[in-house]
């Protein structure tokens, strides 16, 4: 179901207001502003709790890991910012000058945390059962798509189950770490046979490391179908 306007889905225009404000606006100093960061925390947690439902609801076979690793590819930086792209929320941010000269409006770290703030907005404008279903509407190309079916995955695992299979085993480290504390992201680099093959940014480590070994596991397999963890491709691409 398409989702409609933000203003109609927040009622509250103080509450959307402020979800569309980003610190750069507010501390600019000849303004007098609320930035969205408390409703991005809140919003956070209401979006966790959707999703980890819906995972628990459809999903009653999988263990507490496959439920967990599952969330974390879908709750991630690059699933809200794409979302927050189809609500065009990049064209509604308020931004300060250098966040706008710097092509703020377009970045997906910028669209996750205003996307999170939307929907704490929604939750404390329309209450949790709307907020649920906004969350649901906004987030199903990313629960419904063949990789939201297939989160569940521990492509950590995966991926080295495949590179040991043709001598080469996989390692992970930290490049970066951004922002708040109480949102903070990292950014981690998997490497093969110590060479570097790829980066991903996650809400933890763990997350981090989960979606490199997705990336690079897909690159991977990518050249048959029958190039898989499960089914090796007799002459795999080698990573370079």
């Amino acid at each position: 179901m398409a989702v409609r306007t933000l203003s109609e889905e927040i009622h509250d225009p103080v509450l959307l207001r402020q979800a569309l404000t980003h610190s750069s606006y507010a501390n600019e100093g000849f303004r007098k502003e609320v930035h969205n960061e408390r409703l991005e925390f809140l919003g956070d947690a209401v979006l966790q709790l959707v999703i980890t439902e819906w995972l628990y609801q459809k999903n009653p076979t999988w263990h507490e890991g496959q439920l967990s690793q599952a969330r974390a590819a879908i709750v991630c930086e690059a699933t809200l910012a794409e979302a927050a792209e189809t609500l065009n929320v990049g064209r509604e941010l308020r931004l300060g000058r250098g966040e706008e000269r710097s092509g703020g409006r377009k970045k997906p770290s910028l669209l996750a945390d205003a996307m999170e703030a939307i929907i704490g907005a929604c939750y404390l404008s329309e209450g949790y059962d709307r907020a649920r279903t906004f969350v649901l509407e906004v987030m199903d190309f990313a629960l419904n798509s063949v990789e939201g079916r297939d989160a569940g995955r521990d492509h950590k695992t995966a991926l080295n189950d495949w590179l040991r299979r043709h001598g080469k085993e996989a390692s992970y480290q930290v490049v970066g770490s951004y922002g708040p504390d109480h949102a903070k992201t990292f950014e981690v680099e998997v490497l093969v046979n110590g060479e570097p093959h790829g980066r991903a940014i996650g809400r933890s480590k763990k997350e981090a490391e989960q979606q490199a070994a997705r990336q690079l596991l897909k690159e991977l397999t990518l050249v048959s179908p029958e190039a898989s963890p499960e089914n090796p491709d007799p002459h795999p691409m080698s990573p370079s």
